[in-house]
């Protein structure tokens, strides 16, 4: 009995309309920032073919000015303190805080900053920008997508949740000591929720 309610259950959540979840007209236009209690931004690449490590960073910004009616005419702002770097690794942190990365000392933010929207399906979006790291800055398209887009129950304001992914070349902007052997691409993922501010 218990196997029979489980599926039919499982069959009644597959059956739902996942759009209706990421309807952008369920939420007014405006200005969302972060929920700074669920928000993730993280990068990988592989480590000598051995591991792909997972770093991230504890302290940023998101702000989107969002358009519900035309979304491509949105624009997104991303701000992070570099030196919050995490790899859960402490001796780690001091390595890729100094000269030989990011060089927080001298370059203390990263930045992304929109430069066109477009819409690739029913709740997914290609983000394309400028990403400046170590005051270089060079275009990253990220691949988005909305998961959903609604009054959120507990704190009830409009809430988005977006996540989002690119792969750059760390040794473009200046990053690229012990590549080949440390992995040159770095997979970026970003999933985020904001706040509507009234």
């Amino acid at each position: 009995m218990l196997k029979i309610v489980r599926t039919t259950l499982v069959a009644m959540l597959c059956s739902l309309p996942l759009t209706a979840l990421a309807d952008l007209a369920a939420i007014p236009s405006g200005k969302y920032t972060l929920d700074k209690t669920h928000g993730y931004i993280t990068f990988s690449y592989s480590h000598l073919g051995f591991s792909t490590p997972q770093v991230g960073f504890n302290e940023f910004d998101v702000t989107l000015n969002l358009d519900t009616q035309n979304p491509e005419k949105s624009t997104l702002e991303v701000l992070i303190d570099a030196a919050s770097i995490d790899s859960r690794v402490e001796e780690f942190d001091e390595h890729l805080n100094g000269e030989e990365f990011f060089n927080t000392a001298k370059f203390p933010e990263i930045t992304f900053q929109s430069t066109a929207i477009t819409k690739t399906g029913e709740s997914t979006f290609d983000i394309a920008g400028n990403l400046t790291i170590m005051g270089q800055t060079h275009p990253a398209t990220f691949a988005a997508t909305i998961n959903k887009a609604a009054k959120n129950p507990m704190k009830k304001v409009d809430a988005l949740g977006v996540s989002a992914e690119t792969k750059i070349l760390r040794s473009q902007w200046g990053l690229g000591r012990y590549a080949p052997a440390v992995g040159d691409e770095v997979t970026i993922q970003v999933t985020v929720e904001m706040f509507h501010q009234e």
